[in-house]
């Protein structure tokens, strides 16, 4: 199975049993699990596709993605009570999930556009979008919210396979270095609460104050 291929699967996995994790956190019931695992793997992919023109999306052509996430749902749903800190499970997997999906979708982005720039973009894109999706259906605080490093992983993870393949590294080794910079920078930033420098300004005020 390509590289690139290997990704898109672990990427789809990771990020819908990080979905049911969510269900689970929110002990919804089978059907609650199976959505939200579909959700969350598909969703940064769906985005990527529509963002380039690339339709039918890729899991309408090939409904193993499908498959993938309702699998993953299931055993998250059958072995989750087990879990000791189901948050930081989610977390971690989180992590994995953008590091592989960042590079994927950088790749997708650079064979049909042929733009560093915008491969960039759409590895950022298909690394976050499912991971916000998820926390905004499962009422989880928002990911890009959270004071540590989120999006910048992505970038970072997407900018290295992007410098690599134009510098001439073959495929594996410039997936690999990809995937080891976004998980890198992401690892880091949830295990030492790495930040970027925030506004000055205050915080803003209540709608009804200002109106």
């Amino acid at each position: 199975m390509p590289i690139l291929e290997i990704l898109d699967y672990a990427g789809v996995a990771v990020f819908a049993a990080t979905g049911a994790l969510s269900a689970s956190r929110k002990q919804l019931d089978i059907i609650g699990y199976l959505f939200l695992a579909s959700v969350t793997g598909i969703g940064g992919g769906t985005m990527r596709d529509v963002v380039l023109g690339a339709t039918p999306v890729f899991w309408v052509l090939n409904p193993a993605y499908l498959i993938v996430c309702a699998c993953a749902g299931l055993l998250v749903f059958l072995t989750s009570h087990r879990f000791e800190s189901r948050y930081r499970m989610l977390v971690w997997l989180d992590a994995v999930g953008l590091s592989a999906y960042c590079v994927m979708g950088a790749a997708k982005g650079l064979a049909a556009t042929g733009s560093p720039t915008v491969a960039i973009v759409t590895g950022m894109l298909t690394a976050t979008f499912g991971g916000i999706l998820r926390d905004l259906l499962a009422g989880e605080p928002s990911v890009l919210l959270r004071p540590e490093i989120y999006v910048t992983a992505a970038l970072v993870g997407a900018g290295a396979f992007v410098l690599a393949t134009l510098a001439g590294l073959p495929l594996a080794a410039s997936s690999a270095l990809g995937v080891a910079a976004a998980f890198a920078v992401r690892g880091g930033a949830i295990r030492y609460g790495w930040t970027l420098p925030t506004g000055k300004a205050g915080p803003g005020r209540d709608p009804d104050e200002v109106m």
